[in-house]
């Protein structure tokens, strides 16, 4: 049980509660003007160790620097490229603003101005870049922090978390650039000796690391199938070998004309070795200030002034557009594309089954007639039947 004692100080007397934490170890609190209100205080700590939900007050004086750099720890089972987009974020927006900050004084209202400024551009930031933040970025940083936050909620640091419940910016949704067979064609001719490439990023739905990871031993040229088992990333200069991004290994078609392009790319190298570049070094992602994939683009649209302007994984919504066109449904997308789930892959392309609605209204619309057939001729022996049944006046 807490003992109050008074002691004197040059403002008159005050309380002090002795106290054991959960732990057994002995605390106090001083300060209190009367023993009604240490009487409280020492009630209030009872019944929180009683109900679990005590607090440690010395325990929230820990930072959220030295929280949130042991949270990053935990983090290694995420895919490189993810875990990437965490350290960075945390680096640039989270640890300058909040990582010297006790999680004890952390308050909601502190959380939603800091959001708030990341999206109008008034944030404080490492680099100190202005501009306002894009949803993506502003979500991913908060997160982090909220994140940290649940972690001092579970150790006991802080009884509830201020992040929680902050309005945040909505995601818009960028219309998907699709191109026709005919610009798929443009853009690979107008990519010259990286041509095969492109026709498999814009026919398979491979990921840019899926692809360039591929190997001869993962062609399949008598099924039509390319084993993706590994993704190749670019990290800090770096490429880091992993699995795919669903951590699962899956097999997608590809076309026949896709055949012999392969089979000169796989020519004269092992089973083991690269398919695309010289079957030894990762092919890396070209510049975007002046790759060979921005020069395509730009020969592209010289040539087609409709030509939209897109990036490599943009050849990946192209792949879904094509397959769809060409009859693939839902859960075959979803194979071919490596989704998590075929929800994921109706959210990410929903615009791309519209037509499905039509049909859907056109078959309602054929059964109803179906259903029809016979009955009008026997609609005037139903009505005389119906007219012939009231009494007559």
């Amino acid at each position: 049980m807490a003992t109050i004692t008074p002691y004197e100080t040059k403002s008159g007397k005050r309380y002090r509660v002795r106290y054991r934490k959960p732990d057994h170890s002995q605390t106090d609190k001083r300060g209190f003007t009367t023993k009604r209100e240490a009487e409280l205080f020492a009630a209030s700590i009872e019944v929180a160790k009683a109900t679990g939900a005590f607090v440690d007050a010395t325990a929230g004086r820990s930072t959220v620097g030295a929280l949130g750099t042991a949270w990053l720890a935990h983090k290694a089972h995420m895919k490189p490229s993810a875990r990437n987009s965490l350290q960075i974020s945390w680096r640039v927006y989270v640890e300058p603003q909040w990582g010297s900050r006790s999680v004890s004084t952390i308050r909601h209202s502190e959380v939603q101005a800091w959001v708030t400024a990341m999206t109008s551009g008034t944030a404080r930031t490492a680099h100190h870049t202005p501009g306002p933040r894009g949803a993506s970025t502003v979500i991913r940083a908060y997160g982090i922090l909220a994140a940290v936050l649940d972690v001092a909620v579970k150790d006991r640091r802080i009884s509830s978390n201020p992040a929680r419940g902050v309005d945040l910016p909505r995601k818009i949704r960028k219309p998907h650039p699709y191109l026709s067979h005919e610009q798929v064609e443009l853009l690979a001719q107008a990519s010259k000796s990286n041509g095969t490439l492109v026709r498999v990023l814009a026919y398979t739905g491979l990921r840019w690391g899926e692809a360039t990871a591929l190997r001869v031993r993962d062609v399949d040229a008598l099924r039509r199938r390319l084993q993706v088992r590994e993704n190749a990333v670019l990290i800090g200069g770096k490429i880091i070998v992993g699995s795919p991004k669903s951590h699962e290994a899956r097999s997608v078609p590809f076309p026949k004309f896709l055949i012999q392009p392969l089979a000169q790319l796989c020519e004269g190298k092992r089973r083991e070795q690269l398919v695309f570049g010289n079957g030894d070094q990762y092919t890396l992602t070209p510049s975007t200030r002046d790759g060979w994939y921005r020069s395509a683009i730009a020969r592209a649209q010289r040539a087609d002034e409709s030509f939209p302007k897109l990036t490599l994984h943009d050849l990946r919504h192209t792949a879904a557009s094509l397959a769809v066109s060409a009859g693939a449904n839902v859960k075959a997308l979803q194979r071919i594309l490596g989704h998590a789930s075929a929800a994921m892959t109706l959210d990410t392309y929903a615009d791309l089954f519209d037509d499905d609605l039509d049909a859907v209204g056109d078959a309602l619309d054929d059964a109803r007639n179906a259903s029809h057939v016979g009955k009008t001729w026997a609609e005037p022996e139903l009505a005389g039947a119906r007219i012939s049944s009231f009494p007559r006046k």
